[in-house]
């Protein structure tokens, strides 16, 4: 079974909508504050109730990691057994600046999301506090939501970028075969009688 540029597309969009689906998910789910348990010595213990957020939010992670990783596979993998050279697909400026605007969109999101998910996780494992004034904080509202709409953003631009490279890839296979009909049909040398020699 071949391998084609819409079976690599439909796989980078279900990660990616995945990963916005979990996201917001987590940020759903995530607690507005923990429940403050003052106990002696005037320490502030945090009980948070059981959540999946952090899961979630590692779960997003991975997802877009597998999105982007497909993403950037399938640019420049050889369908049908045709490769490009890689310095053909960055020859093409549409293509040169969507692909750096997408690379930079996905690290943006993928370091959104860690941000989010880790804050979370270290809320909710240093939950003894000195402060007995302390709300029992989470993560910011809104890190969780943010982080998987630009997840989302990120894997429609590698869909973006595939169908440039397949745009690309038409051209230059297009080209090659213009080359190749010239190179058949060379120039033509006429004789004296005006008769052609091919």
């Amino acid at each position: 079974m071949t391998i084609g540029i819409k079976d690599m597309a439909t796989t980078v969009a279900l990660l990616g909508v995945k990963s916005f689906i979990l996201g917001i998910i987590a940020e759903n789910k995530k607690p507005a504050s923990g429940t403050p348990w003052i106990s002696g010595g005037g320490v502030v213990t945090c009980n948070y109730p059981s959540d999946p957020t952090v899961f979630l939010g590692f779960l997003s992670i991975i997802s877009l990691a597998a999105s982007v990783v497909v993403g950037f596979y399938a640019v420049f993998y050889p369908y049908k057994g045709k490769s490009v050279p890689h310095s053909v697909f960055f020859r093409n400026k549409i293509f040169f600046v969507f692909f750096n605007i997408t690379v930079w969109l996905s690290l943006l999101a993928q370091g959104m999301l860690m941000w989010a998910t880790i804050t979370e996780l270290i809320h909710l494992t240093r939950n003894v506090h000195r402060d007995i004034n302390t709300n029992c904080p989470t993560a910011k509202t809104g890190l969780f939501g943010g982080a998987a709409f630009m997840s989302l953003n990120a894997s429609l631009f590698w869909l973006i970028c595939l169908m440039l490279a397949d745009n690309t890839r038409d051209d230059y296979f297009d080209e090659e075969d213009d080359k190749n009909l010239k190179g058949e049909y060379g120039p033509v040398d006429y004789d004296a009688k005006g008769q052609g020699n091919a």
